[in-house]
């Protein structure tokens, strides 16, 4: 089969592209194998996470654990947004909408009684990603879920 062709904007995700090791709540919970590659000749951005024999998942982290998970990024070429579909072990299937704004990544999703928001920046020399998932019952009142930082494997982590 012959691929599609890649919309341009979907260029603004390259420095995502490789592997991470995700750590979340203040480095408590990791590391977390992320890898970013692109999929049906780059018209998709594939984001796939999963725990190792060294990750940590204390307290509510490890009856909460979503691992493995997928993401499938794709862009809309008439919205200049970016979609999100996740799919995680647990069976959680979810929709977001997106953005790429210099190295700022907005992710969101409004849902009945939980709404959810991730702004994450790409450090300017490319080994770090930093940010927090946050979470609303209603999309007024916001409130930090918890902490994340992506680091290339064998780079320190601050």
């Amino acid at each position: 089969m012959r691929q599609p062709t890649p919309h341009p904007a979907l260029r603004r995700l390259d420095v995502m592209l490789g592997e991470w090791e995700l750590w979340a709540a203040g480095s408590t919970v990791g590391p977390i194998r992320t890898e970013f590659a692109w999929t049906e000749g780059g018209a998709f951005l594939a984001q796939r996470a999963d725990v190792g024999p060294d990750t940590a998942l204390p307290g509510a982290w490890a009856a909460n654990a979503p691992f493995p998970t997928l993401a499938l990024i794709g862009y809309d070429d008439t919205s200049d947004e970016f979609t999100v579909l996740y799919a995680d072990g647990r069976a959680v299937a979810r929709v977001y909408r997106a953005t790429m704004t210099g190295r700022t990544w907005h992710q969101w999703r409004a849902a009945p009684g939980f709404h959810q928001r991730l702004t994450v920046t790409v450090s300017p020399d490319g080994d770090t990603i930093e940010g927090n998932w946050e979470q609303s019952p209603d999309g007024e009142r916001w409130t930090t879920d918890f902490d994340v930082s992506y680091v290339r494997p064998g780079k320190p982590r601050d």
